[in-house]
């Protein structure tokens, strides 16, 4: 395993989506990058970007804030809270692994 300070990169990701900022996140994913959550999956980085943007198309706002990071070797886990519009939030725990400093795959569970 590479020196990443993969905590402070899951961190840089969560202020990216909370930005919506889709080019940003497409630096951040390696070119096989899955996405799997309870309404999406996604496979490569052009499919993970289109599934991203269909989220960031159905709302005004969003904002991830971390709760807890927790990392072991080459996996970030951490629990979240998402707002969408300013309003509704949920209780998240995202699984994300990490490849040569790029997210490889990411898997969100609700509750």
């Amino acid at each position: 395993m590479d020196d990443y300070d993969l905590k402070e990169l899951a961190t840089q990701y969560f202020t990216t989506f909370s930005n919506k900022d889709i080019e940003g996140l497409d630096t951040m994913f390696t070119d096989d990058v899955t996405l799997r959550d309870w309404e999406a999956s996604a496979e490569g980085r052009e499919d993970t970007i289109k599934a991203t943007q269909t989220i960031f198309d159905n709302v005004d706002t969003i904002k991830v804030t971390p709760l807890a990071i927790y990392q072991e070797l080459d996996t970030v886990i951490a629990e979240i809270t998402v707002e969408i519009n300013n309003e509704t939030t949920m209780l998240v725990t995202d699984v994300i692994n990490f490849v040569d400093g790029k997210i490889s795959n990411i898997r969100a569970y609700r509750g």
